[in-house]
Order: C-alpha cells, then sequence, then structure tokens
C-alpha cells in the first residue's frame, strides 16, 4: 500500500504492520462464504454504530478467516507440545483481546467475530466477555475517589481479571465473571457470567492492551494482554470518537436514559443544549484524557489495527509482520 496515503504506517519500510486498504483486505476473503442472514447482522450492531452486510464480507470474514487459521495453528503447535512433554492436560482456549476507545464500536466487532468465527467449518465454541464486569462497583470507585477515573486502569480489579484469564488459559470449567450493566452504570450484585472451555474466548475492553511497569527486581509481573494469542485494537482519529460519543450520548438521553432505573436518567429532563455541553464535558474531563493517557498509546502492541473513517466503516487494515 502506497505510503501516503497509509493513516498506520507512514513509514512502511521501517513499519512491523503490512497495511492494506479496504479492496486488498477484502479480497483475502478468497472463497469463504458469508453465512450471516441481513437480520443478523442488524442484532449485532451497537448504538450509532451500524453494521452492514458489506462491512462484515469485505472486513469482518476476512478477518475471521485469518482467525481460524491462527486457531488451527496453534492447537497444532499445543498438541505438539504435549506429546513432547507427556502430558494429557485438556485443550486450552484461544484468547483474542479487542481494545479501542469508547464509542469505536468495539463491542460491534467482538460481536461479529464471535458470530462469524463459531460457523467456521469446525464450529468451534466461541464466548465473549468484556472488562466492564472488573470495574470496582461504583461505592468503591467513590470511596477512592475514582467515579472520575472510571476506566482508567486503576479503577479495575486488576487481581480478579488476571485469575480469570489464568483460570480460563488452565483450561478450567465453569469459570465466572461478574455481571456489568451499563443501564445501571454499575457491576450487579450477585450476578455472573458463566465461560466453559471455550475453543475461543474474545475479550474486550478499553485498556486490554496495557503493558505493566517493568520490576526492578525482574519478578514476573503478568498483565491481561500475556495471556492473549491475538489482539486487535480498533482506531480513529479523535475528532470522530468525540462526535460518535456525543451522538451515542444524545441517543441514549431519548432512549435508556429515561428509564427509571438508569444511573443517567437525570439527563433525559434536561434540554437539548445543556445535554450537549454535558456530553462534550464528560467526553474533556474523561475519556478524552484516558483514550490519550492509556488507550491510544497501547496501539502499537496490537497485532492487528482497524482503522475507522467518519462512515464508521473500515479503511485501513494493519497485520502485524511474523
Amino acid at each position: 500500500m502506497d505510503a501516503e496515503v497509509s493513516k498506520l504506517a507512514p513509514d512502511v519500510d521501517l513499519s512491523p504492520f503490512r497495511v492494506f486498504n479496504r479492496h486488498e483486505w477484502a479480497s483475502l476473503r478468497a472463497d469463504a462464504p458469508l453465512n450471516l442472514t441481513l437480520d443478523e447482522v442488524r442484532g449485532l450492531e451497537s448504538i450509532n454504530d451500524r453494521l452492514s452486510l458489506e462491512e462484515v464480507a469485505e472486513i469482518y470474514l476476512p478477518l475471521s478467516r485469518l482467525l481460524s487459521l491462527y486457531v488451527a495453528a496453534t492447537q497444532g503447535l499445543f498438541k505438539a507440545t504435549q506429546r513432547f512433554l507427556s502430558a494429557g492436560d485438556g485443550k486450552v482456549p484461544y484468547i483474542i483481546g479487542i481494545a479501542g476507545s469508547v464509542a469505536v464500536g468495539k463491542s460491534t466487532t467482538a460481536r461479529a467475530l464471535e458470530k462469524l468465527l463459531a460457523r467456521w467449518p469446525n464450529t468451534p465454541k466461541v464466548s465473549l466477555v468484556t472488562t466492564d464486569g472488573f470495574l470496582h462497583p461504583n461505592a468503591e470507585l467513590q470511596r477512592l475517589g475514582l467515579m472520575e477515573r472510571k476506566g482508567f486502569p486503576e479503577s479495575y480489579d486488576t487481581p480478579a481479571l488476571l485469575k480469570f484469564l489464568a483460570r480460563i488459559k488452565a483450561g478450567e470449567r465453569n469459570v465466572t465473571a461478574p455481571l456489568y450493566s451499563h443501564l445501571v452504570y454499575d457491576v450487579v450484585p450477585g450476578e455472573q457470567i458463566t465461560i466453559d472451555r471455550p475453543d475461543i474466548l474474545i475479550v474486550e475492553g478499553l485498556n486490554v492492551l496495557q503493558p505493566p511497569r517493568l520490576p526492578r527486581d525482574a519478578r514476573p509481573v503478568p498483565y491481561v494482554s500475556d495471556f492473549f494469542d491475538f489482539s486487535i485494537y480498533i482506531d480513529a482519529e479523535e475528532n470522530l470518537l468525540r462526535k460518535w460519543y456525543v451522538d451515542r450520548f444524545m441517543t441514549l438521553r431519548l432512549t435508556a436514559f429515561r428509564k427509571p432505573e438508569s444511573f443517567f436518567r437525570r439527563y433525559a429532563e434536561i434540554g437539548e443544549e445543556e445535554a450537549l455541553k454535558i456530553a462534550n464535558g464528560l467526553w474533556d474531563r474523561i475519556n478524552l484524557p484516558n483514550l490519550r493517557e492509556n488507550i491510544f498509546p497501547t496501539r502499537p502492541r496490537a497485532d492487528l489495527i482497524l482503522y475507522k473513517g467518519e462512515s464508521h466503516m473500515i479503511e485501513e487494515v494493519a497485520l502485524r509482520k511474523l
């Protein structure tokens, strides 16, 4: 791809990524059939993040084909290692991490991949979990003075998340994770989801690619991305991310925010001008600093980067060279 038009690798010769424009990436679908219906695709969409059959066919189907090849290769390597060790351990799930800003469309991408990967010929068992459930409950965030830092690395119960991923990688059965409600904007007490030895687990979250600080005594310090077999970063320009966040806020103000149990119920009663001011203020005060300080700097650590344009459609794909 011409380096002058690439948003992801200005210096192609020195980049660790191979960059594809939309047409080039779509051609890698090969003869893989599109086995999702329009209604199924519509069910994968998030608020203000539209997904088309074209996007699925040209972007996510080639990606699911690549991932199915990677999963098969990793399973073969695992079996070879087991033979070498004369070990009889069970299967180890292949874990895919998806990172990116608030409002960039991580949930839509995660759901699309979950659906497509489960329909490859070997019909693997695919599960999806978000790191939202590992946020500290609001009461704890308030006690720590972190409500204005919700979504920042320090707002998560990282030890619990690491323990969850370690148990998944160990092949344990019925591993539970806390359940988060975006409606009440909090972890739901006593509610959990159960992950039971999937072939593939997709982990979606803001900061899942953030590296740990290097210990001076060289002790091993595990971090979330250590458990990933493949990682994806969804990227877009800051001005677009702001627009998508504000648009989503304004849409929710007329829908979910109006529910009595909504944490943001108070925003449904104010005027449009004041709501716009609040939405932009939340972006500037919380989401933009988190993006600049913690999320965007992790982009180079991903195995694959999906770059979105104004229409929410993927314009470029960067795949790390092997």
